[in-house]
């Protein structure tokens, strides 16, 4: 069974730099091993790529004003 305490204390004893290699051994496993969350899309469809690329190109335009009206255009087309 797995005691936490236990491995902290053998951990404690080790050298800083072997104690600095068990955290990215664990880091590394915990990586590995990690179950891919729903906000983590495993694989990007087409759409969903289109619509994060067109949200960051239109990021912060929001607050822009509008530069051209109606009444700039030479022809119209309804």
């Amino acid at each position: 069974m797995l005691n936490v305490a236990q491995l902290i204390e053998k951990i404690q004893v080790l050298p800083i730099d072997k104690q600095a290699e068990v955290f990215d051994f664990v880091d590394y496993l915990a990586t590995r091993f990690a179950r891919p969350t729903a906000r983590d899309p495993v694989e990007w469809t087409d759409q969903d790529f289109s619509r994060l690329s067109m949200a960051q190109a239109m990021r912060g335009m929001e607050q822009e004003p509008d530069l051209y009206s109606d009444a700039d255009l030479k022809e119209h087309w309804r």
